[in-house]
C-alpha cells in the first residue's frame, strides 16, 4: 500500500531516529551483556515513542496502529530489542489499561508511563500456562471485609518485570470456575511486600531486554486495582493480545527487511570464482524469494493495521494471519541471510548472526505460530 503524507513523514522520523541513534556499539553492548539501558530508553520517551499509541488525553500521542506498526517496524529494521523498548508500553502494558481500565486507572497510570517515567508490564504466561492461558493457577481471593484481594501465584517468561513498576496480571478469582472462566485482571504495584523476580533468564536472542519470572506471595491489593469486571479478566486479555500480534507481525517485518538488506548488500560485496556472489542464480533465487516474502509480510501486516483502526470484525483474524505470516517470514529470511554470509554468517562479528538468534522469539511469543494457526483455522471452521 501507499502511506498517505502523514505516515510516510511517521516512517521517515522512526527510521531516521533509528539509524542515528540504535549504533553498532548499542547494540553489541545489550547482546554481550544483557543490560537494560536506561539512556536509550529516556533518549526514545522524550520523543514520544513510549505514548505512540496512547490518547493524548493520558499523556500519549495519540497515534493509530498504522503508526504503531510503522514505529515496531522501522525500530526493528535496526534493532529488534530496541523496538520492545518502545512497543511494551503501546502494547501488551498499556492495552488492558485503554480496554477496560476506569477513568481514574488510566488517568493514574497511563501518564507516566505514557512519558517513559514508569514501566508497565504484562504477566499471563505461568509455568504450567503458556498457550493456554486459561490454565492459570495464580489465585486472587478477596478478603473478608471485600476491600482487598490477596494474590499468591507465580507469573514466567515476563518480559521487563527486572525494570517494571506496575504489573498486570490474571488471577483466578473463581476458585469454582474451570479453564478460562473466574479469571480476573489486576494491576499490581512491584514494589509491594511479598512481590519477588527469579533470576534473569539467559535468552538465546533480545538479551537487552531483561525477563524473569515474578513471584506473588500473600500480595494484597486494594479492591481499586482491579480492572474491568471482576470475573471477566480473561476476555480482555484474549483482545489485548490481538494488538499485540500486530506489534509482533511489524516487528518481524522489520528484522526480514533487515535480513533482507543485510543479505543484498553482502552479495554485492562478496566475491568468489573472479564474480560477485549477487550474480550466481542460487545465490540470487534466495534474495528474489526473501524480498517476496518481505513484501507480502508487509501487505498483510498493513491491512490489519487499517482493519484495527476501522476497528472492523475481522481485525482480529487479519492480525493472527499477519503475525504467522510476518514470524515466519522472518525466520525464513534470518535463516537466507546467514547461508548467503556462508561461514561469516556464523560469527558474531556479522549483524546477521545476532539477527537470526533474535528472530526465533518472533514466532513464539504473543500466541506461538501454531496457536495463530489455529485461531485462523477456527474462524474458518467453526
Amino acid at each position: 500500500m501507499i502511506l498517505d503524507k502523514k505516515h510516510a513523514m511517521q516512517q521517515k522520523l522512526f527510521r531516521q531516529f533509528a539509524e542515528t541513534e540504535f549504533t553498532k556499539e548499542l547494540q553489541e553492548e545489550l547482546d554481550t551483556t544483557g543490560a537494560f539501558n536506561w539512556d536509550i530508553h529516556n533518549k526514545m520517551a522524550k520523543y514520544g515513542f513510549m505514548g505512540v499509541k496512547i490518547p493524548t488525553e493520558y499523556g500519549g500521542a495519540g497515534g493509530d496502529y498504522m503508526s504503531y506498526v510503522i514505529m515496531n517496524e522501522e525500530l526493528s529494521r535496526q534493532d529488534l530489542v530496541l523496538s520492545i523498548y518502545a512497543n511494551t508500553s503501546n502494547s501488551l502494558g498499556g492495552g488492558p489499561l485503554l480496554l477496560a481500565g476506569s477513568e481514574e486507572q488510566k488517568a493514574k497510570y497511563l501518564p507516566p508511563v505514557a512519558r517513559g517515567e514508569k514501566i508497565l508490564v504484562f504477566g499471563l504466561t505461568e509455568p504450567g500456562a503458556g498457550s493456554d492461558a486459561g490454565g492459570t493457577t495464580t489465585t486472587a481471593i478477596p478478603t473478608e471485609d471485600g476491600e482487598s484481594f490477596v494474590i499468591n501465584g507465580r507469573k514466567c517468561f515476563i518480559s521487563g518485570a527486572p525494570m517494571a513498576d506496575w504489573i498486570i496480571i490474571f488471577a483466578k478469582t473463581d476458585l469454582k470456575q474451570k479453564g478460562s472462566r473466574g479469571i480476573s485482571m489486576f494491576i499490581v504495584d512491584m514494589h509491594l511486600p511479598g512481590v519477588s523476580l527469579g533470576a534473569d533468564e539467559k535468552k538465546m536472542g533480545i538479551k537487552g531486554y531483561p525477563t524473569s519470572d515474578v513471584v506473588f506471595e500473600d500480595v494484597v491489593v486494594g479492591k481499586d486495582c482491579l480492572i474491568g469486571p471482576l470475573h471477566k479478566g480473561f476476555q480482555y486479555a484474549m483482545k489485548t493480545l490481538d494488538g499485540g500480534r500486530l506489534g509482533v507481525a511489524a516487528m518481524s517485518v522489520g528484522v526480514a527487511q533487515c535480513a533482507l538488506d543485510e543479505a543484498v548488500k553482502y552479495a554485492k560485496e562478496r566475491k568468489q570464482f573472479g564474480r560477485r556472489i549477487a550474480d550466481f542464480q542460487g545465490v540470487s533465487f534466495m534474495i528474489a524469494e526473501m524480498a517476496a516474502d518481505v513484501e507480502a509480510a508487509r501487505q498483510l501486516t498493513y491491512h490489519a493495521a487499517q482493519l484495527k483502526d476501522a476497528n472492523d470484525p475481522e481485525a482480529g483474524a487479519a492480525c493472527s494471519k499477519a503475525k504467522f505470516f510476518a514470524a515466519e517470514a522472518a525466520n525464513r529470511c534470518a535463516y537466507k541471510a546467514v547461508q548467503i554470509h556462508g561461514g561469516y554468517g556464523y560469527i558474531q562479528e556479522y549483524k546477521v548472526e545476532r539477527l537470526y538468534r533474535d528472530a526465533r522469539i518472533l514466532s513464539i511469543f504473543e500466541g506461538t505460530s501454531q496457536i495463530q494457526e489455529l485461531v485462523i483455522a477456527n474462524g474458518l471452521l467453526r
